[in-house]
């Protein structure tokens, strides 16, 4: 059955370019087959949507004809190429696994690498989580998070070389960056070509390598990073900050930081979208009578009318008094639901007093 790319994101079919790589980057966190928990098929069946997806002339074909489209991540298609017969004449050929292409159509064949060119393995991702109060989330703030982390060598900057030190050809790539492996397939020989583990494509390594960080080029710290908490966030919503998880390898890009962020809950409010919800008790007499009120909000606290015969359960609003749009401007509002406190025991005048209401009907 064909797949639904746009529901394996968790996109609608109208989603911007940004929805589509915000939803990917944070499934791609939560099903990575190196983190505990992670799904390796599921993080397959991510990357393959997002592949289609990120890709304009690749969603527009998958728009029209869907998962099976000519060329298309399940389909039979060869673009560039004139078919299988070309495959059965010809001894074998050759080409880069690059991103998109036949590269990801034999991802399960060949373990190609990420990315375009020659170049370093990207650094892991990293994934923590922060506790935020309920005000924070509501006005947004500004929070200072510590990690434990790989940073670039201070003393090499990064090139995992000596100081004072050169370079020298890889003996391993013969200065290429690259290795050619063949392998033969029931499509027929397949030369691939993938970066040196050893020089990390860079054509060359350390004639002596860095004595504090062993050549690896970074080192383990903690670290402070500032981070900005958006009003309205979700509880369980992801911040990622780029380039703030581990370096990469050989001089590759770092990759990212993801932040859960976990509200506390607040014993005074709740929250319904951009609404906040109060619970205000008053006696009983002010609910026959009426009277005024002092309410709490998250701004401070505020006077409140309360109409006379006002009844148990109803809501009041206070406009604005609400969370910060995450999306457009102003805030949501406050919702005050009473309710009326009935007292437990009454005094003999205080019976009489309930009594005659009684006789006249209220």
């Amino acid at each position: 059955m064909p797949k639904d790319y746009y529901e394996v994101l968790g996109v609608s079919r109208e989603a911007s370019a940004e929805e589509i790589k915000k939803a990917y980057r944070q499934l791609a966190h939560k099903y990575h087959p190196d983190k505990k928990g992670g799904d390796a098929e599921k993080f397959k069946e991510i990357n393959e949507a997002y592949q289609t997806l990120a890709n304009k002339e690749k969603r527009s074909r998958y728009d029209q004809f869907g998962s099976d489209f000519p060329g298309g991540e399940n389909g039979g298609g060869f673009s560039g190429f004139q078919g299988f017969q070309d495959f059965g004449n010809s001894g074998g050929f050759e080409f880069n696994f690059g991103e998109g292409g036949l590269g990801d159509l034999f991802g399960d064949l060949f373990s190609g690498f990420k990315g375009k060119g020659f170049g370093g393995r990207r650094g892991n991702d990293i994934g923590v989580d922060m506790e935020i109060l309920f005000k924070e989330m509501a006005d947004g703030a500004e929070k200072e998070i510590e990690i434990y982390k790989g940073v670039l060598c201070d003393k090499c900057q990064g090139s995992g070389a000596e100081p004072g030190s050169g370079f020298k050809k890889c003996e391993k790539c013969g200065g290429t960056g690259k290795i050619q492996t063949e392998r033969r397939t029931i499509l027929g020989s397949f030369a691939q070509t993938s970066i040196c583990d050893e020089c990390g494509g860079k054509g060359e390594v350390p004639e002596k390598i860095c004595s504090k960080c062993s050549g690896e080029g970074k080192i383990k710290e903690k670290i402070k990073l500032k981070i900005t908490i958006p009003a309205g966030i979700e509880d369980g919503q992801t911040i990622s900050l780029e380039g703030q998880g581990e370096p990469g390898e050989k001089g590759g890009p770092a990759g990212d930081l993801y932040i859960t962020i976990h509200v506390k809950p607040d014993s005074q409010f709740r929250r319904k979208g951009d609404d906040i919800w109060y619970k205000a008790e008053i006696p009983f007499s002010m609910a026959v009578l009426g009277g005024r009120i002092e309410i709490i909000t998250l701004s401070g606290k505020v006077k409140m009318k309360i109409p006379a015969g006002t009844q148990n359960g109803k809501i009041f609003k206070i406009k604005g008094e609400g969370i910060k749009k995450m999306r457009g401007y102003g805030r949501g509002d406050e919702m005050v639901k009473i309710a009326v406190k009935v007292p437990k025991r009454l005094n003999r005048q205080q019976k009489k007093a309930v009594k005659e209401l009684e006789e006249n009907g209220l």
